[in-house]
């Protein structure tokens, strides 16, 4: 028979109150908000009251550097969370919420798969409790508030041509890039040049997943800078007046979500910010409780090591106070073979039967970016554990050759199997990350806060990417002198680049050496709480292709969701 769909697998689920999931992970049930059956927010205080229990061993997965054919990272912390009741422990999970633009564009959900999923899968996909929305209307808010001062006498002094606040939806629209808006007549407000980006890739939700309170939270939205002054000078939220009133709109947003998984496992699902010009993980809040929930904690960070768990590392711990025990590393074979760089694969079409075909030696070519992405775990003195995630087809002789590379760093490994056999496909990995995670640990961040922004570029640059050094575009130098004499320097980078490669160039696969990283933009999430250069061409707000996944999904005669992914 074929395998059922991940829609299909969920809507099977047999869910269980989430009351009794809170209880079992030490969430105060008296204090949890229900959102109908399958999702409850849970209140900040819940942090205060589950101080005295104890510290959860706590783990972040990431990957290899992402290709078309997709490595499984959620459904790989999925299945993990699940696996650990077979072995006698408990685990949670935090994951981020998905945005809805790739949930009807190319990419579908972001739920996990098969019977490694979060459910219920279409409420995870579909809104959720109004995070995202939340979010949307606190960002333009701000932007309506600015256009309401430029038309009101722009008191403070404000570049029209230097306004950096743009607006955001929640949705793929390429025609939204660039607009031009105040057109019309007199009281239509002031014409300007601007444009829309999603919502993920808004500040507000960066802030969002970098608070740790709801104090915090409205600090950083009142620190956020819209634009500047033709002296350079930056003008925040809190000069426009808008800072509270965002903070109003995100009182309820702030608080994390419980779900759980098809087997019961606890899933905290809180805020989404972009992984290509942001953190790319979940919340801190959503950290912050899950830190006291049982044996476990595991949070998932975007794309690949270099990108995702970078930015764990360095942003994310920074703030949060929080320290990892382990880290896991998915890698497939037939993701490593890609980085060999022999294999043209388009998104969509068949598979080349030569990825296919047996090829270990291929395996240790593409091992390279597997090899460089262990050295990124060890440099910041995380103990790395390879997830192996198998898919049919794939030789014995090529899982092997992973392991070899694992080995060759002293990395634990382990073949996991989830997604068609849930949490029992991952008993191995879940008994070696409790190995690894019970191993004395001296996390380390790749730089203090006093560094010059120039020194922490450079640094993640050379040490995590590869690369031979930086060049900087004369813009890129005027901004980061900008941003030094503004009093930002003591902000963690957070370098905007292609997820596809470790260097800034899609095209370059493996591990490539002897390149330089260019510069040419830098821009300040001053109330998120970093800097972050641009290093090519970053879209901000996806489109949509010719067969969006938004035309296969419907509702069918008795009002059930069909064809979500």
């Amino acid at each position: 028979m074929p395998f059922p769909s991940d829609l299909e697998i969920a809507n099977d689920a047999v869910l269980r109150p989430l009351s009794e999931i809170a209880s079992e992970a030490g969430i105060p049930t008296d204090s949890l908000e229900m959102y109908g059956k399958g999702a409850a927010k849970i209140p900040l205080d819940a942090i205060e009251q589950m101080g005295d229990r104890p510290r959860a061993a706590y783990v972040v997965v990431s990957a290899i550097t992402p290709t078309p054919l997709g490595e499984g990272k959620t459904t790989t912390t999925v299945g993990l969370g699940q696996a650990f009741q077979y072995i006698g422990k408990s685990a949670t999970i935090a994951i981020r919420q998905p945005s809805m633009g790739p949930t009807f564009g190319i990419k579908g959900g972001a739920a996990g798969g098969g019977y490694s999923q979060v459910v219920p899968m279409d409420l995870f996909n579909l809104h959720l409790t109004g995070d995202m929305h939340a979010v949307t209307a606190a960002h333009n808010l701000c932007s309506a508030m600015v256009d309401a001062h430029l038309y009101h006498g722009n008191d403070l002094g404000l570049d029209i041509h230097n306004i950096t606040w743009r607006r955001v939806l929640d949705v793929n629209d390429r025609a939204l890039r660039n607009i031009t808006i105040g057109l019309g007549g007199r009281l239509d407000g002031i014409p300007r040049e601007t444009g829309f980006d999603i919502t993920a890739a808004s500040e507000v939700m960066a802030a969002l997943a970098l608070c740790s309170s709801l104090q915090d939270l409205r600090a950083r939205l009142g620190r956020i800078v819209v634009g500047y002054t033709k002296a350079s000078t930056p003008v925040t939220a809190e000069e426009i007046g808008v800072a509270g009133a965002m903070a109003v709109l995100l009182r309820e947003a702030i608080k994390p979500n419980l779900m759980q998984t098809l087997e019961g496992t606890a899933a905290l699902v809180h805020t989404g910010p972009f992984g290509n010009i942001a953190t790319g993980n979940s919340s801190i809040v959503a950290d912050q409780i899950g830190i006291h929930t049982g044996d476990f904690l595991l949070t998932e960070a975007g794309f690949g090591a270099d990108m995702g768990a970078e930015r764990f590392f360095n942003i994310k711990c920074r703030y949060s106070g929080l320290a990892p025990d382990a880290a896991v590393l998915v890698a497939t074979v037939r993701g490593l073979k890609a980085h060999s760089g022999h294999h043209k694969i388009v998104a969509g079409k068949p598979l080349p039967e030569a990825l296919l075909a047996e090829n270990p030696d291929e395996v240790h070519m593409g091992g390279d970016n597997l090899r460089k992405q262990l050295a990124n775990m060890r440099l910041h003195g995380a103990t790395p554990v390879v997830a192996i995630n198998v898919f049919p087809g794939d030789h014995d002789a090529d899982v092997a050759a992973i392991r070899e590379i694992a080995e060759e760093y002293g990395a634990r490994a382990a073949v996991t199997n989830h997604f068609p056999l849930g949490g029992k496909g991952a008993i191995e990995l879940a008994e070696a990350v409790a190995e690894a995670a019970a191993e004395p640990s001296e996390f380390r961040m790749l730089y203090p806060d006093e560094m010059p922004l120039k020194d922490k570029i450079h640094a993640v640059a050379t040490k995590v990417y590869g690369a031979d050094g930086v060049e900087y575009s004369p813009q890129a130098e005027k901004q980061l002198a900008t941003f030094t004499n503004a009093g930002f320097a003591d902000l963690p980078v957070c370098i905007a680049k292609t997820h596809l490669s470790l260097s800034h160039d899609p095209k370059l696969k493996g591990a490539p050496t002897g390149w330089t990283l260019p510069v040419r933009e830098v821009r300040a999430s001053v109330g998120a709480g970093f800097i972050y250069p641009i290093c090519g061409d970053m879209r901000t707000m996806p489109g949509l292709g010719k067969s969006p996944a938004a035309k296969s999904i419907d509702i069918d005669a008795d009002g059930n969701i069909v064809g979500l992914s």
